[in-house]
């Protein structure tokens, strides 16, 4: 299973016309391209860094990002087998389609996903008394602020943890997780005022904006989004709409149900139960911060890190029901995700080898670039712009008219007037 896995996440950008990329995608690969030089405080230091350090092998930003993910993927499989720590409730984790997709995308929760198990490993030493209460703080803030140096989100994680040791605050561990807590908060308030104001004095201010959604508008993409998140076959619901979403939130739903239920029959332990303060403290704290946050809706990739743990715990739950019969979902996973990459594929491979002869021949391949674009919501020609940072990270979008007379602004004129590009009618 780990094998194919692994051949599912490389044929799941392989078979992508822009290769697994967003517009956040380009923002990574260019942060990476631009060090030591700060490109922007959007993102944490920690996922472009890691990108830099694959290009001193030789890699350019796209492909070390993948290296990134699959040695993530596989970081995951060897530590918990080392360890015999949930060694086979996460082969059948990372085999589920939502996982390998993140894994083979060129965004930071795939390099998230490792430091999430050392903090869960971390937690279950100080619970079980292996480590002693400093050596278990030290443990625990490391990795809550190797998380936090990722993705901002690790600040839920914070409290998660912090939380657990007030729950739990007569148990004799308790303190390594209320200090921990403490310690990871003051971290987060240095590194506001050190590092992001710093570089953007007004990066606050530019994100905070209070009423940006109406409650009706956020449960609903909250029940959409917790329903794909915690669908084991299929994450991503048809956009346009249609008979087939009910079943993708339908299946979801199902599953969450089971979750609670066997969280509630069965007796939890207190690291189990650590798992799932952690898990659903990042997923309430996720929803109300977009009340005045501006952050995307919640899907299944920024649930990730939080529903990481929840897996866990309910796969360790149906092996001791089930037995080995539970390798059947991951099984079952892996081939919806062959069948839907299938449908959908594209090629980035001839998409790059295009692409790379029209910027080598306008002599745009290793030099800053604009792209011009009317609209942030005209997804086709973002998508060209994806394509186009996966060879040249050093590529910005502009929405100024007078940039686009300039020989290092592309259009989308621009670049379909000279070159065709394979393109897949999913995502």
């Amino acid at each position: 299973m780990v094998i194919i896995t692994l051949v599912m996440t490389i044929l799941r950008f392989l078979l992508n016309e822009k290769g697994r990329t967003n517009p956040d995608s380009i923002r990574y690969m260019r942060f990476a391209h631009g060090l030591p030089e700060i490109d922007n405080t959007t993102t944490p230091l920690g996922y472009p860094a890691a990108i830099e350090f694959f290009t001193f092998f030789g890699f350019d930003e796209f492909w070390s990002s993948k290296l990134v993910g699959i040695i993530s993927f596989l970081f995951i499989i060897f530590f918990t087998w080392k360890k015999n720590f949930y060694f086979k409730e996460s082969i059948v984790l990372v085999a589920l389609f939502g996982f390998l997709s993140i894994f083979s995308y060129t965004m930071s929760e795939a390099l998230t996903l490792p430091f999430v198990l050392l903090l869960l490993y971390s937690a279950t030493l100080v619970i079980t008394e292996k480590i002693v209460k400093w050596q278990g703080i030290f443990y625990l803030t490391l990795s809550l602020i190797a998380i936090y140096n990722i993705r901002y989100s690790a600040m839920f994680m914070v409290v998660g943890t912090g939380l657990f040791g007030l729950l739990y605050w007569k148990r004799k561990f308790a303190p390594s997780f209320i200090i921990s807590g403490i310690l990871g908060f003051i971290f987060i308030i240095l590194y506001k005022f050190l590092f992001i104001d710093y570089f953007n004095e007004s990066y606050v201010e530019q994100f905070l904006n209070i009423g940006l959604h109406t409650t009706p508008e956020l449960l609903v993409e909250l029940f959409q989004g917790l329903c794909t998140t915690f669908n084991p076959f299929i994450h991503i619901a048809n956009p346009g709409g249609g008979i087939i979403n009910y079943g993708i939130y339908g299946i979801g739903f199902l599953n969450i149900l089971l979750i609670i239920f066997l969280f509630v029959k069965k007796k939890l332990s207190d690291v189990e139960s650590f798992f799932i303060v952690i898990g659903v403290s990042g997923i309430v704290c996720s929803y109300f911060i977009q009340y005045f946050y501006s952050v995307n809706a919640i899907d299944y990739r920024l649930m990730a890190p939080f529903s990481f743990p929840i897996w866990l715990i309910y796969f360790r739950k149906l092996f001791e029901i089930f037995g080995i019969k539970i390798y059947v979902i991951g099984f079952l996973s892996l081939m919806t995700g062959l069948v839907f990459t299938w449908l959908s594929k594209g090629n980035y491979l001839e998409n790059r080898k295009e692409m790379m002869n029209f910027l080598q021949s306008e002599n745009l391949d290793k030099v800053p670039l604009k792209f011009y674009l009317e609209s942030e919501e005209d997804l086709e020609k973002i998508q060209i712009v994806e394509l186009i940072s996966t060879i040249n990270p050093q590529i910005r979008i502009t929405f100024k008219p007078k940039d686009s007379l300039q020989k290092t602004t592309l259009t989308r004129y621009k670049v379909l007037q000279k070159i065709k590009i394979d393109k897949n009618k999913y995502q």
